[in-house]
């Protein structure tokens, strides 16, 4: 199996998503044993349930900060981390909303869907962190519900967010993908801008997705052993 150095490469970018985050005992969202095979997302995870009842949605945002809370960056974050450290041209580009690129050491994380650490006040257009479980308060002092800074079903992309996003994929001679389903849009097509670019594409998964055949190199196994190797 041919395995990528990170050492041979300067502007390295790791485009990740929740199978890295498995192994720290998160749940992805689909398939076997995923959230929303549990959970309906029309009445969880999205503006209309939000609108609808705001105390519902967010007891199940509660109970979703308690267990990832509860959860610590594994072997594969931290191993993004120290390349993030060694290569000043390293990125993340991050589909999870967990914030465990950032315990682990990573900086300037592009947060594609958003935190499950930060709130919003649309009404004042206000954002801060918030790491409280249970989230508290929950209005803001105008009277408003604060908001889970996440991209929900049905939600867009935030355009700042995207055009950095696109900036990074397009500068970078190495792609990383590590853990991505390949079936969220629009996030699984950002790669291909690298792709276009001229990176070369390596993807890390336990199993074969959509967009495997699109990658130049596909890796199959666990992320924390896969980046291992390329970091030898």
């Amino acid at each position: 199996m041919s395995v990528p150095r990170f050492a041979d490469f300067e502007r390295i970018l790791f485009f990740t998503g929740a199978g890295l985050s498995a192994e720290s005992g998160i749940p992805t969202y689909r398939g076997k044993g995923g959230v929303w095979s549990e959970y309906d997302y029309e009445d969880y995870a999205c503006q209309r349930a939000f609108d609808r009842d705001p105390d519902k949605v967010w007891d199940f945002h509660d109970k979703r900060r308690g267990a990832v809370g509860k959860c610590e960056p594994n072997d594969g974050h931290r191993i993004i981390a120290e390349v993030q450290k060694s290569k000043k041209g390293a990125s993340v580009v991050t589909q999870n909303i967990d914030g465990l690129h950032q315990r682990s050491g990573a900086t300037d994380v592009v947060e594609l869907h958003g935190s499950l650490w930060r709130v919003r006040c649309d009404r004042d257009g206000l954002v801060r962190d918030d790491a409280s479980v249970p989230m508290s308060p929950r209005k803001h002092d105008c009277g408003a519900y604060w908001r889970p800074d996440i991209v929900w079903f049905e939600d867009s992309l935030d355009e700042r967010v995207l055009e950095r996003a696109h900036r990074l994929l397009a500068a970078c001679d190495l792609l990383v993908s590590v853990g991505t389903s390949g079936v969220v849009y629009p996030a699984a097509d950002l790669p291909r801008i690298a792709m276009r670019n001229g990176a070369v594409s390596v993807e890390i998964n336990l199993d074969d997705t959509p967009v495997s055949a699109l990658y130049q190199h596909q890796l199959r196994g666990t992320a924390s052993d896969l980046l291992r190797a390329m970091s030898l």
